[in-house]
């Protein structure tokens, strides 16, 4: 029985194919070339032609070598050989001439459907086919994981419903005219789905947390290091502006001296004319008069500030260095725990807490949904809107949708719609899912140009939603958040009581404070002594040291020693400067740019002042600490500041 080959035309609208009887060998088939000489564009796939095969026929077929891309030949050694029939079989001749025939006005159709995209109006364009026509092996056709670089760099894209598109390559020989075929690859879009983390092993929430700290240590590095860098940029700014300035002030007083020498010959020679009588003397003010100073405009300028927390979440975005961010996480977040406080709010982004830059609701849109239906995992509570209520401590939030609000104002100008984020909250309320509650308090210390400070207050269960009329007479949507009980306690709560604790200072002395301070005035600020564990007091019995003593034959301050030379403060290139690698390691805030095994600080031996810039560590504390029981590590050292670092 003889084989059957169907062909496909791929025009817009469905042709009936006619199945023609050929003997069962394979073909490949070659674009025709319908573009000109170097040139390169990309246009939809079509469709794969389908082959269906049925019993070979008993016939001795020889092979006869055609023309064949390179292309495929380098990438799909398993291709077939090329049979064509044989001379002294005319039955079969004709089959193949039918066959023949059949191909170019399959080519010739193939081609004049992409002549809409490709602008082409003259059928004459179409390269010839002849003796270049061959079906292609559906095994190696259109695969979407096959990629292949385009010779030609500048190539367009028509977008493909399919993601999988030809991109037609000529040869850099002028006289040349075959065409490669390959897939362009395109950068796959961030797929976002929503997953809950349960179930970890001690084991894994250790390494998850050491991965959150590593993260958030890097992201501080890089803050401060594009901190310096910013400051070095304005400061390099400042000083072209002020050359630029003084240049341009010695161009004006040359113009201005220049010009007044014209008003003064001017002035000369209307004087002289109007002795001679040919001219007033009014005509001299006149003359004066119409020589005027331009003053040049100033080109130095100092352009804004670049915040150090966005370029730094940047440069790691761009190196894919954010936590979770082909995810959206439910609950909790693995490594982040209640308490835990954050200086910035693009740091909530980074570690995948709150993936929002401004808005205060997080939620996975309903186009990413599997039930098409928006769905909220956080929210951050920091005061943004008049309606927002805390009751219960804390415990309680009755929390303001977003939307209708005046621009940099808390005060609503229009009613709120069920749409985005107020959606979403109300589908998690629904389907009974938790969110987290970052909130963003005002605090001292604060690194942000607002003052604020974001710190993780756990899980939150929607019970309520409505739409009531808010202060300002418009219609805003309210949800009422619970605290799901068993966690740690606030974080915000325990900000709070630092906070009295410091404006009290030695007056508040709760239950379980042992000492207001074991440093007997030693220190610029109070170390307190804590315990709520137990009845140790071993602390009390030490003697208080503020300075480190080292015996004499570790460090002694006798003799001839060496050290900077600078007068005012410290500067680049000098003799410190040098001992740290060339540069300082601190910033002008005092604050460490990088980790260093040992940092060499100027000392009793140099000429700098005590405001020296490389003289941190020897000033003694400027946080308040508090020693502690911990039921973990016995005893330790926190703070009641926030140290940025």
């Amino acid at each position: 029985m003889d084989s059957f080959l169907t062909l496909e035309t791929p025009s817009p609208s469905p042709t009936p194919s006619h199945p023609i009887n050929v003997p069962n060998f394979a073909f490949s088939h070659q674009i025709p070339n319908i573009l000109p000489p170097n040139s390169s564009t990309t246009f939809i796939s079509p469709p794969t032609t389908a082959i269906s095969a049925g019993q070979p026929l008993q016939t001795l077929l020889v092979p006869k070598p055609e023309p064949f891309d390179d292309f495929f030949a380098t990438q799909d050694t398993q291709q077939q050989p090329f049979y064509s029939p044989g001379s002294g079989q005319n039955e079969q001749s004709d089959l193949y001439n039918e066959f023949y025939r059949v191909s170019q006005l399959f080519n010739s159709t193939f081609g004049k459907s992409f002549y809409p995209f490709l602008g082409i109006d003259d059928s004459n364009n179409v390269v010839s086919v002849e003796n270049m026509v061959n079906v292609c092996n559906p095994d190696l056709n259109l695969n979407p994981n096959h990629v292949v670089d385009s010779v030609d760099s500048q190539s367009y894209e028509i977008e493909n419903n399919n993601d999988r598109s030809l991109v037609v390559v000529p040869e850099r020989q002028e006289s040349s005219s075959q065409v490669a075929v390959a897939v362009v690859k395109k950068r796959a879009n961030q797929v976002m789905e929503l997953v809950r983390v349960s179930d970890l092993s001690v084991k894994d929430q250790i390494n998850l947390r050491e991965l959150m700290r590593k993260t958030r240590m890097v992201y501080d590095s890089l803050r401060v290091l594009a901190s310096i860098e910013e400051e070095k940029r304005m400061a390099e700014e400042r000083r072209n502006a002020a050359e630029v300035a003084v240049v341009e002030e010695e161009r004006r007083l040359i113009e201005e001296r220049r010009l007044a020498e014209e008003r003064r010959l001017v002035a000369e020679v209307a004087l002289m004319e109007a002795e001679m009588g040919g001219g007033e003397e009014r005509n001299v003010g006149v003359a004066a008069a119409g020589v005027e100073v331009e003053t040049p405009r100033r080109r130095g300028r100092v352009r804004n500030r670049i915040r150090g927390d966005m370029r730094a979440a940047a440069l790691m975005r761009k190196r894919e260095l954010w936590l979770y961010r082909d995810k959206r996480i439910v609950g909790p977040i693995p490594g982040v725990y209640v308490g835990d406080v954050f200086l910035f709010r693009m740091e909530l982004c980074v570690v995948g807490l709150h993936m929002q830059i401004q808005a205060g609701i997080d939620y996975l849109p309903k186009s990413r949904c599997s039930n098409g239906e928006p769905i909220a995992t956080s929210v951050i509570v920091s005061g943004g809107y008049e309606d927002d209520m805390e009751l219960n401590d804390g415990d309680v939030i009755i929390y303001t949708g977003h939307g209708g609000q005046e621009k940099n104002s808390s005060r609503q100008i229009c009613d709120q719609k069920l749409v985005g984020g107020n959606l979403a909250l109300e589908r998690s309320m629904h389907y009974g899912i938790e969110v987290r509650v970052i909130r963003g308090m005002k605090y001292e210390g604060s690194a942000s140009g607002s003052g604020k400070v974001y710190v993780y207050d756990g899980l939150y269960r929607i019970v309520d939603c409505w739409f009531d009329v808010g202060k300002s007479g418009f219609g805003v949507y309210k949800y009422k958040l619970m605290r799901i009980e068993g966690q740690a306690k606030l974080g915000s709560a325990v900000l709070k009581e630092a906070r009295d604790i410091k404006k009290s200072g030695l007056d508040f002395k709760p239950m379980y404070c042992l000492s207001v301070d074991i440093s007997n005035n030693r220190e610029s600020v109070p170390v307190r002594l804590f315990n709520d564990i137990d009845d140790n007091q071993e602390p009390l019995f030490y003697e208080y040291l503020r300075n480190t003593t080292f015996p004499q034959f570790v460090f002694h301050q006798s003799g001839k020693a060496t050290g900077c030379q600078c007068v005012e403060a410290c500067t680049d290139g000098c003799f410190c400067s040098m001992k740290n690698g060339g540069e300082f390691p601190y910033n002008l805030q005092g604050l460490l740019v990088r980790g260093k095994p040992l940092i060499f600080e100027c000392g009793p031996f140099c000429s700098c002042p005590p405001n020296c810039r490389n003289r941190v560590a020897q000033k003694g504390l400027k946080f308040r600490l508090e020693v502690f029981r911990s039921t973990q590590t016995g005893w330790g050292v926190r703070s009641l500041d926030l140290i940025q670092a």
